[in-house]
């Protein structure tokens, strides 16, 4: 059965291209203006089976506000997908560099290939999307210029590459996150990381507690991200990825740290995302 998923963007974007690599090819995507319009979607089984969402970039770092969307829903964590974004020049057929005098291209992408844009005295024109500009520049035929997006955006769009990868930092990976929701989540065999959020007590070295007894139990603390709580004056909360190698294991340390904890919510569990 074909997975119907939400994802933000527009068709040939990169959570497009995030969806095809945990679902295959076959899967429908079901595109979304904002990550807001995204959970929305996700939320209810008659729009769509889950979402796939970006949640950070090696780059940029953590894309906060989607933190507070995952916890204010009913959707867990069921499976994450590292995606690198590698971005390309992509011109009509027939089109050459010297024909090209503007390039569309989301502002985010524009400035990750400053290094290449810069050899040319092109019009630089933001756009609120890479895949997007490409349909744009299809759809118009245009002859004088060029898009800056993915290579699926090219293949669904019927553009040429005219100069691959053209980004400045090659290293450069988006972590995307699938989301089901609650009541539609079976066990996943095999899982071996979980996300979590927490906030702890006033007392003093309370958060070293909690990570002090993490790390006592084996568990591997891949990330740890603090965030603002909405509607409080200064007071966050905690996101931590644990990897461990059981469920039991991870069970045994969450009853453990909740003695230190307040408002422990378990956000998924799953499997480690390959690189």
């Amino acid at each position: 059965m074909t997975k119907r998923i939400s994802i933000q963007g527009f068709e040939g974007c990169f959570h497009q291209l995030a969806a095809r690599q945990f679902f295959g090819n076959n899967v429908q995507v079901v595109c979304c203006a904002s990550f807001k319009e995204l959970i929305k979607t996700a939320a209810d089984k008659k729009n769509a089976d889950g979402a796939v969402m970006a949640i950070e970039n090696s780059i940029a770092g953590s894309i906060l506000p989607n933190y507070n969307l995952l916890l204010k829903s009913n959707l867990k964590i069921t499976g994450e997908i590292y995606l690198q974004i590698n971005q390309h020049l992509l011109v009509n057929p027939g089109v050459q560099l010297s024909d090209i005098r503007e390039v569309h291209s989301h502002p985010m992408a524009i400035q990750q290939c400053f290094g290449f844009l810069d050899k040319y005295n092109w019009k630089l024109i933001e756009t609120e999307d890479t895949a997007l500009s490409a349909k744009h520049i299809h759809q118009h035929k245009h002859k004088h210029a060029a898009a800056i997006a993915g290579k699926l955006a090219a293949e669904l769009f019927s553009l040429e590459i005219l100069a691959p990868n053209i980004h400045t930092l090659k290293n450069n990976y988006t972590r995307f996150l699938v989301l089901t929701p609650e009541k539609e989540i079976t066990e996943i065999t095999g899982a071996n990381k979980a996300s979590i959020n927490f906030i702890t007590d006033h007392s003093k070295g309370s958060l070293a507690r909690v990570l002090s007894t993490i790390a006592a139990a084996g568990i591997n603390l891949s990330k740890l991200q603090s965030m603002p709580i909405p509607g409080t004056d200064f007071m966050y909360s905690f996101h931590a990825d644990l990897e461990f190698d059981s469920v039991s294991q991870f069970n045994k340390i969450i009853a453990s740290i909740r003695k230190s904890t307040e408002g422990l919510t378990v956000l998924g569990v799953y499997k480690n995302g390959k690189r």
